[in-house]
C-alpha cells in the first residue's frame, strides 16, 4: 500500500539510493535529463517530482515503485549511507571561480554608477551587493559573473583581494575614497571617477546586477549584513573560510532566485 510522502521524504529515498548506486548528483541529472540544481533541488525537498520523472528515477535506480513508494521502504545497505547535509557544500564543483579583475573592475563601477550617491552606500553595503550579484548569477546560469571569491567574516561575505583592487582603482584615477559619516559612525565610501566598459558585461549579468541594486541599495548597513547571515552559502562556511558557490542551489525563498519547479531541463 503506498504512503503518502511529503517532498522531502521522496528527496531524502531518492538522495539514499543515489549513493548506494555509487552516483554523483551530475551522473544523475544527466540520466534523468535534468539540470543538477533541480535535482539537488528535489533531494532537499524544495522541489516537486513528477510521474514520469519518478519512473525513470526507478528505472535509472533499480527500485519498484510500489517498494518505494510504501512505509517499510528501507536501501539495501544503510549503513553506507548517510544523507548529504544541505549545510555542506557539494563533493564536486562544475566550476572553480577564475578571478578576473578587469571584469570584477567593470562590475564594481557599474554598481557605483548605480547607487555610490546613495548616504548609506559605504563599504559594507558595497560587498553586500557584490556578493549577491555574483552568487545571485552563479544560482540562475551556472557562471561565475566575476570570478571572485567572498571569504565568510563576521559582519558578512567580503570580496577575496577588494582591497588591492580599490587602490589599483584609485591610483588609476578610476575611483575616489573619501570618508563620511552616517548616522553617527564613520563610513568608507567610493565614487566613480569613469564609467564601467558595458561592452564587458552580459545583459544578463547587467540585469542580475540591477535587480540586486532595486532591491538591496537602499538598506542599511546593518539589514543587509542581517540579510546575509541567512543565506545559505554564508550560513554553510566556516569563519574565515572562502565561501562555495554551489552552495547557491541549496537556498530556499526568500533568498533563491531560480525557479526550480518550472525551468526548462536539459534535452
Amino acid at each position: 500500500m503506498y504512503a503518502t510522502l511529503s517532498q522531502k521524504e521522496l528527496g531524502q529515498r531518492i538522495s539514499e539510493l543515489r549513493k548506494q548506486k555509487g552516483l554523483s548528483q551530475s551522473d544523475l541529472a544527466k540520466r534523468l535529463k535534468i539540470s543538477r540544481p533541480s535535482l539537488a533541488q528535489i533531494e532537499l525537498g524544495n522541489r516537486s517530482i513528477d510521474a514520469l520523472e519518478l519512473q525513470r528515477l526507478s528505472m535509472i535506480l533499480g527500485f519498484s515503485l510500489d517498494e518505494f513508494m510504501s512505509k517499510a521502504f528501507t536501501v539495501s545497505d544503510p549503513e553506507e549511507l548517510t544523507l548529504q547535509d544541505p549545510l555542506q557544500p557539494y563533493s564536486e564543483r562544475i566550476s572553480v571561480p577564475h578571478f578576473r579583475a578587469e571584469k570584477f573592475k567593470n562590475v564594481l563601477l557599474y554598481m557605483l554608477e548605480k547607487c555610490a550617491g546613495k548616504p548609506n552606500v559605504g563599504e559594507t553595503v558595497l560587498y553586500k551587493l557584490l556578493y549577491f550579484s555574483d552568487f545571485n548569477y552563479y544560482e540562475l546560469y551556472e557562471e561565475h559573473l566575476s570570478g571572485a571569491e567572498y571569504r565568510k567574516l563576521p559582519y558578512g561575505p567580503v570580496p577575496h583581494k577588494l582591497g588591492s583592487i580599490l587602490n589599483q582603482m584609485v591610483e588609476a584615477g578610476q575611483l575616489q575614497r573619501f570618508k563620511t559619516e552616517y548616522f553617527g559612525l564613520q563610513q568608507a565610501r567610493y565614487l566613480p571617477l569613469v564609467k564601467a566598459d558595458l561592452t564587458a558585461l552580459k545583459a544578463s549579468e547587467i540585469a542580475v546586477m540591477d535587480r540586486v541594486i532595486d532591491q538591496m541599495s537602499d538598506w542599511s548597513a546593518s539589514a543587509i549584513s542581517s540579510y546575509s547571515h541567512r543565506d545559505m552559502p554564508w550560513l554553510a562556511t566556516k569563519e574565515g573560510a572562502m565561501i562555495n558557490y554551489e552552495l547557491a542551489f541549496y537556498r530556499e525563498a526568500p533568498f533563491s532566485v531560480r525557479n526550480y519547479g518550472e525551468e526548462i531541463e536539459e534535452p
